[in-house]
């Protein structure tokens, strides 16, 4: 569930984006991710486990700066295809600088004594990938439907729950899958 809470901000500026201007959007984003960011520190997190929410923050605030600054700007009309962009380059950078965005997640919830062992690592490369791809193509997908089917709407929130629901589904279930593999090889 650390990865729900780590995506908040995210869900709620689709939400919300979805019922009111793209400024609105933008600034239930901002503040939420703040918010989370916020709470994550007071728990004590430390920052490889916030990843997602200093992107967040980092994304949010550039979004509110220019959705209030230039609303007619054409940006808000392709603000899903963005979030999955900036997602997608967040966890694409974690994994070429060899730190996967879920490795830290998934320690607040594992004992010490797996952090250093190589299926743990190895898991956690092959779900942040499974991130990466789903954002990078939620983003592709959501800028041919802008291009081919702006009006599509209930398209943009099939993928937009494909591209959160696919990832979460495979988070929670390959681990458990590899984990019984590494034990019968043992």
């Amino acid at each position: 569930m650390n990865y729900l809470k780590s995506l908040a901000p995210w869900i709620a500026f689709a939400v919300v984006a979805t019922q009111f201007d793209w400024r609105w959007s933008a600034l239930a984003g901002l503040v939420i991710s703040a918010a989370t960011l916020l709470l994550a520190r007071r728990e004590g997190r430390k920052a490889d486990t916030l990843i997602i929410e200093l992107s967040g923050l980092v994304f949010f605030t550039l979004l509110t700066a220019v959705a209030f600054s230039f609303p007619a700007s054409p940006l808000k009309t392709c603000t899903g295809a963005l979030t999955d962009a900036w997602l997608a380059l967040t966890a694409w950078g974690s994994l070429a600088i060899g730190k996967p965005f879920t490795l830290g997640i998934a320690r607040t919830t594992t004992p010490r004594k797996f952090w250093d062992n190589p299926v743990f690592k190895r898991i956690n490369t092959i779900i942040t990938l499974a991130w990466a791809i789903s954002f990078t193509v939620g983003g592709i997908a959501g800028i041919a439907l802008l291009n081919y089917a702006p009006h599509a709407t209930l398209a943009l929130i099939a993928l937009k729950v494909l591209g959160f629901g696919v990832p979460v589904a495979f988070t929670i279930l390959y681990p458990r899958k590899a984990r019984a593999r590494a034990q019968q090889a043992a």
